[in-house]
């Protein structure tokens, strides 16, 4: 993969994950902090951000979205790689969720 291919594809990304996080913000506001890690004042930015800006903010050669501090032990747990029963694998992904949701959304 060459660089322009590269750069198309993070712009592609964060024009995708601007929109559904706009439309998660406006239809579930509380449920979108949880879900995309962020602040009450990013969210509130994000929800009023016009299409034209969208389009302007994604077009920039930084990703937007990213992980969050996963660690190796919440990948274990996300990907079952330590279990492969159905009932280990529900509650890998619900210690996994609570684990994460712990975390602090990341300040500007």
């Amino acid at each position: 993969m060459n660089n322009e291919q590269l750069m198309t594809e993070i712009r592609e990304v964060n024009l995708t994950y601007l929109m559904l996080a706009q439309r998660m913000i406006r239809d579930d506001p509380a449920q979108a902090l949880y879900r995309l890690g962020i602040s009450e004042e990013v969210a509130q930015l994000i929800s009023t951000i016009t299409s034209g800006q969208l389009l302007k903010i994604a077009s920039g050669s930084l990703l937007l979205c990213h992980m969050r501090g996963i660690d190796e032990a919440l990948w274990s747990l996300l990907s079952n790689q330590t279990d492969s029963s159905a009932a280990n694998h529900v509650t890998n992904r619900l210690h996994a969720n609570i684990v994460m949701s712990s975390q602090f959304a990341p300040s500007l």
